[in-house]
């Protein structure tokens, strides 16, 4: 099962101490970790703070390049609108729900949430619709603990 794959013994610059790592998939894919090696970071930091959120050109890991080819993250837009449109759908629900029958009778107050909801989630739409193309929508691009760099 492509999920509970694998462990990987190797020391690298990004591990603190020499461990058994066991890295699934899906705590890869949360941790923002490479689709190929499940140990190098995509990102330079989290996903919420002042400075912009920004995506290394290549894994330290496994020397994976992670925009395969030039546009390559412009697919990735699309997993983005259909997290924004599911994050849309879930506040409005969410807010007929918690009874807040005041958004009902003033349309802008309606739109100021449903703004804001979007506005908050926007790094967490940015980070993980590129994570859904690099893990699951990319051909060729799997778990591969052979390519990772020894040191």
């Amino acid at each position: 099962m492509r999920l509970l794959r694998g462990y990987a013994d190797i020391k690298c610059k990004d591990m603190n101490n020499d461990q058994k790592f066991e890295k699934s998939e899906w705590s890869a894919f949360v941790h923002s970790k490479c689709p190929r090696c499940r140990l190098g970071s995509v990102f330079t930091g989290p996903a919420y703070r002042f400075k912009v959120q920004r995506m290394k050109e290549r894994c330290k890991v496994c020397d994976l390049k992670f925009e395969r080819e030039p546009g390559y993250f412009y697919v990735s837009m699309f997993v983005s609108y259909a997290m924004n449109v599911a994050e849309i759908i879930s506040i409005s629900v969410a807010a007929y729900i918690l009874g807040l029958d005041i958004i009902y009778e003033n349309l802008w107050y309606f739109v100021t949430i449903i703004f804001t909801g979007v506005m908050v989630f926007a790094p967490f739409n940015y980070r993980y619709s590129r994570l859904v193309l690099l893990y699951w929508l990319s051909p060729g691009l799997h778990y591969d603990p052979s390519r990772i760099k020894k040191e």
